[in-house]
């Protein structure tokens, strides 16, 4: 692994950053505090090809590795975690699945247009009941022809309620267990899907996160991605990607705070010194720099594993593990620093 990036990354790091200030960064109290999703500014990200960054280029994406990605996705959430979290559900948990599983009529109608941008998509797999333990699933789907009639509810799912497309995990058969787990693209307008009113949060506001609803839907059987009894599979290899965006997204945020705190301890005053004098402020930025740091690499391993082909389960869980809970660690103190104001 070399850890220094490639002028390709860095040129793309330094326009990300830019796009992150001038279009992402003004907008992201507003968006926390109305929790508005910012359809304009995905239109923006999608034209810098943000939202396929790993993806070939024949297939609508910008043709980066995954360590690009997670540079996209650090850089914005940087910046506001709304807007991480949504591109990150774009690129990892609802394109990439259609990438590797998906068939070529699928990805021209399925991937295409969400890796170009002109498109937003979404991932349900948690329900109520079933939220790590996805072969609990409640949502059935029974086949009837050329179709699929699907039955059942899906919570906090991040985009629901403005995607234009859902990855669905349904129960094809109860008695199969996780080998009864199928995986299906249903389009929105489809009769009998529905997104409910968007989850109040405790942060990460503008996400669009909902309930979706399958009354008597009927799927067509070409919308189902991979084999029946397959979506299992197509899950668990799909949350690892999906991990690694998550480890970036937090590492953002990490970073974001962390700027602002060493800024704001420069210029505060207190007893005559900015409060940057003090040792017990310097020991905290310390931390904060240090933990930072090593979530970063973190995630950069579980990326490069990624790329490398080979399977990366335990790096991108490490990675996501270790910079969430950076994450809380490195916020909490730049509230202590940023004291009462």
């Amino acid at each position: 692994m070399n850890l220094e990036l490639n002028e390709e990354q860095k040129l793309l790091q330094r326009t990300v950053r830019e796009f992150a200030e001038s279009e992402v960064k003004p907008l992201a109290r507003e968006l926390d505090e109305t929790g508005r999703f910012p359809r304009e500014t995905f239109r923006k990200a999608a034209e810098l090809g943000l939202t396929g960054v790993a993806l070939p280029e024949s297939e609508g994406g910008a043709g980066f590795d995954h360590v690009a990605y997670s540079i996209v996705i650090d850089e914005i959430s940087r910046a506001c975690a709304s807007t991480g979290a949504i591109l990150s559900v774009q690129n990892s948990l609802f394109c990439d699945p259609i990438h590797r599983f998906g068939n070529e009529e699928q990805k021209k109608k399925f991937l295409l247009p969400f890796a170009r941008g002109e498109k937003i998509g979404c991932y349900a797999l948690t329900e109520p009941q079933a939220g790590s333990n996805a072969a609990a699933l409640a949502t059935r789907a029974e086949r009837r022809g050329d179709r699929y009639i699907v039955n059942g509810n899906k919570a906090w799912i991040t985009n629901g309620g403005v995607a234009d497309a859902a990855l669905v995990y349904v129960n094809t058969d109860p008695t199969k267990g996780e080998k009864g787990i199928t995986a299906l693209v249903i389009e929105r307008g489809t009769p009998g899907f529905t997104a409910g009113k968007e989850e109040k949060k405790m942060g990460i506001h503008a996400t669009a996160c909902t309930e979706l609803s399958f009354a008597d839907c009927e799927v067509p059987a070409e919308n189902r991605i991979g084999n029946e009894g397959e979506g299992y599979k197509v899950a668990l290899s799909t949350l690892d990607g999906g991990r690694i965006g998550i480890g970036a997204q937090a590492t953002g945020i990490a970073q974001g705070a962390f700027e602002q705190s060493l800024a704001y301890a420069q210029q505060r005053q207190a007893f005559g010194h900015p409060i940057a004098e003090f040792q017990a402020i310097q020991f905290m930025l310390a931390d904060m720099a240090t933990e930072i740091d090593a979530a970063r690499l973190l995630v950069r391993k579980a990326a490069w594993k990624q790329d490398t082909g080979a399977r990366f389960t335990m790096e991108a869980s490490v990675a996501k593990l270790f910079a969430s809970e950076m994450a809380t660690r490195v916020t909490h103190k730049a509230m202590q620093i940023h004291g009462g104001n």
